[in-house]
């Protein structure tokens, strides 16, 4: 039976792109035109912005599941091998960034209402391999097959059917809110106002795209709320560029209404310490990217692949009891 058939709803492929956050809201990836950062529209996309910020706890674990994680209530050493694996899945097939992050925000949000089994392991892989399938179904165009998804460095192959019905109680644990609101919402829109030229803005939302993805491995920038981490980034790729002048959190704060200087001063300061000052952490093929904008060429679109790779070979072993 195709994948498809375990699809919980009826609705049509485009309707998942017709509420695609207003505004700035983007992916990260998308090429800016210089006239983007111009200042026509700037006070509606400053609006939007602003009501993105007042309503992104919405879409944030609760607020004690950082807590919970450092006490080792909730494991967070599978929470990490976990976010490595949708990591990898996200460069392997070219994902674009929002998937992954999207995937890592389903799965923290569920965590942090529903205590999963700790046996075998198996269940936090399924809940994994669910939060990414759906992130996918949410953002890409070509989405591999239910068992392609699950590439090499998985324990378990689960079914199509096992994560059709792991997908309804992640969705009913999230109230079917999978819209999210996420750095990415901001990061266009923050890159601009540190290059309203628009010269250096590729560059500076690529490089600020690398450290939230670098960033959501550690749990401590679970304490912080998207939009103070997308400013964070931001500031972190601009200190990186010698032909733009630095910019302190405090000026930063004046971007937008809502923000807050002292979220994101220490949310900067972690991303410097954590990120910036690892810069093992940061793929190769990211690199190459930053590069390839930095000099000018056009950022290449990880929207979408021409046809998926073929999948590697994987264990047939099935975890008990699904």
């Amino acid at each position: 039976m195709p994948d498809d058939a375990y699809l919980l709803c009826a609705e049509d492929a485009a309707a998942a792109f017709l509420d695609a956050a207003a505004g700035s809201a983007c992916t990260g990836d998308d090429a800016v035109d210089d006239d983007e950062c111009s200042s026509a529209g700037e006070e509606d996309s400053a609006a939007s912005i602003a009501e993105f910020i007042g309503g992104e706890a919405d879409y944030s674990p609760r607020a004690d599941y950082p807590d919970r994680l450092r006490s080792r209530s909730i494991d967070p050493a599978a929470r990490a091998e976990s976010v490595a694996w949708i990591l990898k899945v996200q460069e392997y097939y070219g994902f674009l960034p929002l998937t992954a992050y999207l995937a890592v925000n389903y799965m923290d949000r569920f965590l942090s209402l529903h205590r999963l089994p700790q046996e075998d392991g198996w269940p936090m892989q399924l809940l994994a391999v669910t939060c990414l399938s759906l992130a996918a179904k949410m953002e890409e165009t070509l989405v591999p097959s239910l068992l392609d998804l699950q590439i090499e460095g998985t324990r378990y192959v689960f079914e199509p059917g096992t994560i059709g019905r792991m997908e309804l109680l992640v969705l009913t644990a999230l109230n079917w809110r999978l819209r999210s609101v996420t750095p990415f919402t901001f990061i266009d829109f923050f890159a601009c106002k540190v290059d309203p030229g628009g010269r250096h803005t590729r560059c500076l939302i690529a490089r600020a795209t690398q450290v939230i993805l670098s960033a959501i491995h550690d749990i401590e920038f679970l304490d912080h709320c998207p939009s103070s981490m997308a400013a964070a980034a931001v500031l972190c790729a601009t200190g990186e560029m010698p032909s733009l002048e630095p910019v302190d959190p405090g000026a930063a704060v004046n971007w937008c209404i809502g923000l807050a200087e002292e979220g994101i001063s220490s949310c900067y300061q972690l991303m410097q310490q954590l990120v910036i000052g690892n810069v093992q952490r940061i793929t190769t093929t990211a690199s190459a990217e930053v590069n390839l904008c930095c000099s000018d060429e056009v950022l290449s679109s990880h929207s979408s692949s021409p046809s998926s790779p073929p999948p590697p070979k994987r264990r047939k072993r099935s975890p008990p009891g699904t």
